[in-house]
């Protein structure tokens, strides 16, 4: 039996002036983001109540100067020296475009009993104005902040209900129960299918209103009141689940990246490789587009990337699994590889397609035959393993990195732990491994190990050290499901920034 830990060095980070770092607070501190499309001002559009925008308002102010750590002795806690000290690029006061709604309004809708109605209603109060101000004026922010009230968080999630004493009573409203029957056996009588809209789309705030904006290519920024507010909010004082220097940074690193800007970037990366991440969802929204969508995330170095949608009857009630048809699968990779192809001028050399289930040899066969015959197709499966735990002497956790493997191909990486360049473990408990293993095709596990650990520092919704899933998979939920959140629409695939 095996008994021997190896280690996978933690992975380099590029910044400005073709510096290294490991840390990307430090990296953008001492050396800004990199060259390349880097934006000269942030062209931001601003929506949301006249106390929501204030409270915008005094926020931007503040990312102008200095904001002190919360720990300064801890190596995790970095002050934020200012937005254009960081970046180098103009973030001002004034947002480029400004829509206020109407706060009642939004109380009033957000309360309704009828929860698909309430968040059909609350979302269109949010996109409505900004496509109506798109197509009037034509002026695109590169992205829009979303300024909501604390309430519409706090019911616009799908078990979410209002009390009884704040709830509205809607009596146009259709039912979920009569929506749903509409939906799957459509009435030949107008006056039945007059307000079936809002039952074609998934009762979550957030998702519905991305899944609504995207056919606009619109960028959006959904943020709380309660999370902008500075100390002198005294409404959301007691409310700060970050200090506002890690705020500041979390925040404004993903707002630069929304804008088109690049925080950072892998410093030793192998040329012509690509990354795909697969993800499949129940669809609960669309039933004349199949039962199931499949969502491929192609991911490059740089963390860029698009997003492809391909929906069918994908999922199987009697083996209880997702699979694509070999002719979805390879119209899939196909896609993958030509967008590749138009962005560095020759397909991929290698294709790593990350899932958490096994691949079968005809779904390779599948992905090969979407591919030239010079990409080399690997599927890698990664899943979280709760199987075995390794503790170290003392009190601090197993180092991130560790790995230890299991077969030739299989392998467990914690690619959580220890961090000897923060000199701590950011967790409470004992960390987990992932289960990386190299499932069909023709890879240096270790090398596979390596892209792993790579791609957990590129995800820019944060400005952290590093993240416990490879950005394949961070955000393989949440896109499938701003996929499914609202019928399907057909249209090219859309930067990775428009899902985040």
């Amino acid at each position: 039996m095996n008994t021997e830990v190896d280690y996978v060095p933690e992975p380099f980070l590029e910044f400005g002036y073709r510096q290294r770092m490991k840390d990307p607070k430090d990296g953008l501190f001492l050396f800004g983001p990199l060259g390349e499309r880097k934006p000269r001002q942030m062209r931001i559009g601003v929506i949301g109540t006249p106390k929501g925008i204030g409270i915008y308002r005094r926020w931007v102010e503040r990312l102008q100067g200095f904001i002190p750590a919360k720990r300064p002795e801890a190596p995790h806690h970095l002050a934020y020296p200012g937005f254009e000290a960081v970046f180098q690029t103009e973030w001002t006061r004034s947002p480029m475009v400004e829509i206020g709604v109407s706060a009642t309004e939004v109380s009033n809708a957000i309360r309704k009993i009828d929860r698909h109605k309430a968040i059909y209603e609350v979302v269109s109060l949010f996109s409505e104005p900004i496509i109506k101000r798109l197509n009037e004026d034509g002026v695109q922010a590169d992205v829009w902040f979303v300024v909501i009230p604390d309430e519409v968080w706090r019911l616009g999630r799908p078990l979410s209900r209002p009390i009884k004493s704040e709830a509205i009573y809607d009596p146009t409203a259709l039912g979920i129960k009569l929506g749903r029957r509409l939906l799957r056996e459509p009435s030949l009588f107008s006056e039945d299918m007059a307000g079936l809209e809002p039952y074609k789309y998934d009762i979550n705030f957030h998702h519905q209103l991305k899944a609504r904006l995207i056919p606009s290519k619109v960028v959006v920024q959904v943020v709380r009141e309660s999370s902008l507010s500075t100390d002198g909010d005294n409404d959301f004082g007691r409310r700060r689940l970050q200090d506002p220097a890690s705020l500041a940074w979390n925040l404004t690193t993903t707002a630069f990246f929304k804008a088109g800007g690049r925080p950072w970037k892998l410093a030793d990366v192998r040329p012509g490789v690509c990354y795909v991440g697969l993800v499949f969802k129940i669809n609960t929204v669309d039933p004349a587009a199949g039962n199931a969508c499949c969502g491929a995330q192609m991911f490059l170095d740089s963390g860029d990337g698009l997003v492809f949608k391909a929906t069918g009857s994908w999922y199987s009630r009697d083996r209880k699994e997702f699979r694509l048809s070999d002719e979805a699968a390879t119209a899939l990779v196909s896609k993958v590889v030509n967008a590749y192809s138009e962005l560095h001028g020759a397909p991929p050399k290698e294709l790593f397609i990350h899932g958490r289930k096994r691949f079968s040899l005809a779904e390779w066969d599948a992905f090969k035959a979407g591919a030239p015959s010079s990409t080399n197709v690997v599927c890698v499966r990664i899943s979280k393993s709760h199987d075995m735990k390794l503790y170290r002497p003392g009190k601090t956790p197993v180092m991130r990195g560790s790995t230890y493997r299991l077969t030739e191909n299989r392998s467990l990486l914690w690619t959580s732990g220890y961090i000897p360049e923060l000199v701590t473990y950011p967790g409470r408990e004992v960390p987990n491994p992932l289960l990386v293993e190299v499932s069909r095709g023709q890879a240096d596990p270790l090398q596979v190990l390596t892209d792993v650990m790579g791609l957990t520092k590129v995800n820019f919704n944060a400005c952290i050290f590093s993240d416990g899933l490879p950005v394949t998979l961070r955000f393989a939920d949440a896109v499938g499901e701003i996929l499914t959140a609202a019928p399907h629409i057909e249209g090219p695939p859309l930067p990775f920034r428009h899902y985040i």
